[in-house]
């Protein structure tokens, strides 16, 4: 999705982007501005209760454009059902737009508008549940919204023009019911447009008709959709596709000409994404019209459904946008307040694409990077609290990137045969299934498949705010390790995270072991024996984990430690050699005298020279490593 931000940023963002830009953050900001778009103003749409008495149907949606041109005329006639008895309808309309006409059956109707709606006076009171339409006609220059809706540019000198609506931006550029609870059933758009460019809009292309010096292209789409991601872009796009055996459909891509060479090597990807996603979920949901991606001027993507909107073909975007087609736009967010079921969800599907495609190694850094986002500041929650700044909905940091990592920790907590499993159910369902969902939807499939409660889960970690540090202790005695565990909270929103913990348990010698544990109060103690000597714990391996300053104490026995840690001679009379084991790391070495007195202190291991000036007697030698202290008495 998208965002307004200054051209150079994204030119010296792509001249600096590394091979693995995908799991960096550079990429997520990116994105997240394309989908932002106008992030500091504060709006006061949210949901119209004037729309509420009716369900739209079906959308005829009929609009001339002209890339050099900030401006659009045309029809919508809208089909639609009366959910109670209504002797009036209003749509969503911004006040740039005017309406010439409104008629029903070839007789006029009477309306109004206002700075946010078009209300129409219906000729008799339509009963409930009575099917009707109306067609309006109208025109006006979009970008005077001030939410980028609508936007005409240039690329190499030629023109383009796009349309971009999330959160609140159809209303901007054309009549609508502009909300979370209602989606269409169905769409047909004809777009004329100056014969010299190509039109592009969601579902299948039925045909292309030159009509004077324009051409007509005729669009449809025959699932559900919301209002926000019905969009049109134009320009002189030059056309490649890729085929998708599983599903048997074309992926279409809608290219400027000048980046068709580097988009052509970039995009084959979008394949193998595609497999993966249709193998862990489900197939695509929109297999029998298209999948396809057309180049816009933003730095981000937008996911307008069958077809993303991409301001470039880096892979994390590719995989972002895409995986939206399943999380956001077959299953779409029933609020605002829940956003993070299409970023948290598309945020993390690109994380699998990295665990899959990649390794487990970039996977964990992957999930490095989203803590270090996630715990920069020490409040915030996944649920969004002010669905009036689309700068909070779109926040990189909660909705996108503690979304994903709130689905990676529910994984990590079920397990993931469960948890895919619910992912799958959650799709599935025929209630949410190309209609809306919010929080509590997902949490019953993940709480069915799983068989616990995740009330304390989503209470601490999706609206609770902030993070845990963690404090461990290890006490390592030979085969035997006891772990305390304390825990603080960075916001006093959570009392306490409960959380499964794991443990990787280290030999000098390379052998590893695996332990969980479930972490439910603070100073909770717990041992482990293990098959070999012990030398090292490790928290948290492979960072499944939202935390942030962490603290690991690591304490061996002395008879441990004596056995990596070699002095000689004792007893001493000019020079002393201390040698230490790779296994441990020497932290500082001091030597006291009988009275207790400091007589020598340094912080590497080597021959502690000149002693012959210290008088005979006994001394102490204490040596602080990462494993803990070791004391020896020393003879002079």
């Amino acid at each position: 999705m998208r965002f307004l931000s200054l051209l150079f940023f994204f030119l010296t963002l792509s001249l600096f982007a590394q091979k693995k830009e995908y799991y960096k953050d550079a990429y997520l900001n990116e994105l997240t501005k394309g989908e932002k778009k106008n992030a500091a103003k504060k709006l006061v749409f949210q949901r119209n209760v004037n729309t509420a008495n009716y369900d739209v149907k079906y959308h005829k949606l009929q609009w001339d454009v002209d890339p050099t041109e900030a401006s659009i005329s045309g029809t919508v006639t809208t089909h639609f059902v009366a959910e109670e008895d209504m002797s009036s309808i209003t749509f969503d309309m911004a006040s740039n737009l005017t309406v010439s006409a409104v008629t029903q059956r070839g007789a006029n109707l009477s309306f109004t508008t206002n700075s946010d709606e078009l209300i129409i006076t219906l000729p008799t009171t339509l009963n409930q549940g009575v099917l009707d339409s109306l067609k309006i006609a109208y025109s006006g220059n979009p970008v005077s919204t001030g939410f980028d809706s609508f936007e005409i540019s240039t690329h190499n000198g030629t023109p383009v023009l796009w349309t971009l609506s999330e959160p609140y931006g159809a209303k901007g550029w054309w009549p609508c019911k502009q909300d979370l609870t209602d989606k269409i059933d169905s769409i047909d758009v004809y777009l004329t447009h100056p014969n010299a460019y190509k039109g592009i809009s969601n579902g299948l292309r039925i045909s292309e008709t030159a009509i004077g010096g324009d051409l007509v292209t005729h669009w449809k789409h025959k699932y559900k959709i919301p209002a926000y991601l019905i969009a049109i872009a134009v320009t002189d796009y030059t056309e490649y596709s890729h085929h998708v055996t599983n599903g048997n459909f074309d992926i279409v891509n809608y290219v400027y000409p000048e980046t068709l060479t580097s988009a052509q090597s970039s995009t084959p990807i979008t394949v193998d994404i595609m497999n993966l996603f249709v193998n862990l979920f489900e197939q695509y949901p929109f297999a029998d019209e298209k999948y396809g991606h057309a180049q816009f001027g933003w730095g981000g993507g937008m996911e307008h459904t069958t077809v993303s909107f991409m301001g470039n073909f880096s892979r994390g975007l590719i995989a972002h946008e895409l995986a939206h087609q399943w999380f956001g736009n077959k299953v779409t967010c029933g609020s605002w307040e829940d956003i993070w079921l299409n970023e948290g969800f598309a945020t993390y599907l690109n994380g699998l694409v990295i665990e899959n495609l990649d390794g487990e190694s970039d996977f964990i850094a992957w999930k490095q990077g989203k803590n270090n986002s996630i715990t920069s500041t020490t409040s915030g929650s996944v649920l969004c609290t002010d669905v009036t700044s689309v700068s909070r909905i779109f926040s990189s940091r909660l909705s996108y990137n503690k979304g994903s990592m709130l689905l990676h920790m529910l994984r990590y907590k079920l397990g993931d045969t469960d948890f895919f499993n619910a992912i799958k159910n959650y799709l599935q369902d025929p209630k949410l299934a190309y209609g809306f969902a919010k929080t509590p939807e997902l949490i019953q499939h993940l709480e069915t498949e799983g068989g616990e409660s995740l009330t304390e889960f989503f209470d601490d970690w999706y609206s609770g705010e902030g993070y845990p540090s963690y404090q461990i202790t290890s006490n390592v005695d030979g085969n035997d390790v006891a772990i305390t565990v304390n825990q603080t909270q960075s916001h006093n929103s959570v009392s306490f995270f409960e959380m499964p913990l794991t443990f990787k348990i280290e030999g000098a010698s390379g052998e590893e072991e695996t332990i969980r544990v479930d972490h439910t109060t603070d100073g909770q103690v717990f041992n482990h024996t293990a098959a070999f000597p012990i030398a090292n714990v490790v928290f948290d391996p492979k960072s499944d984990i939202i935390s942030r300053n962490n603290t690991a104490t690591l304490s061996i026995a002395n008879d441990v430690l004596e056995a990596g840690i070699r002095i000689f001679p004792n007893p001493v009379v000019e020079n002393l050699t201390i040698q230490v084991s790779n296994s441990i790391q020497l932290q500082k070495i001091e030597l006291f005298n009988a009275l207790g007195q400091l007589v020598f202190s340094k912080t590497s291991p080597a021959e502690i020279t000149a002693l012959s000036r210290l008088r005979n007697g006994v001394y102490i030698l204490k040596i602080t490593t990462d494993k803990g202290l070791l004391t020896k008495t020393l003879l002079k």
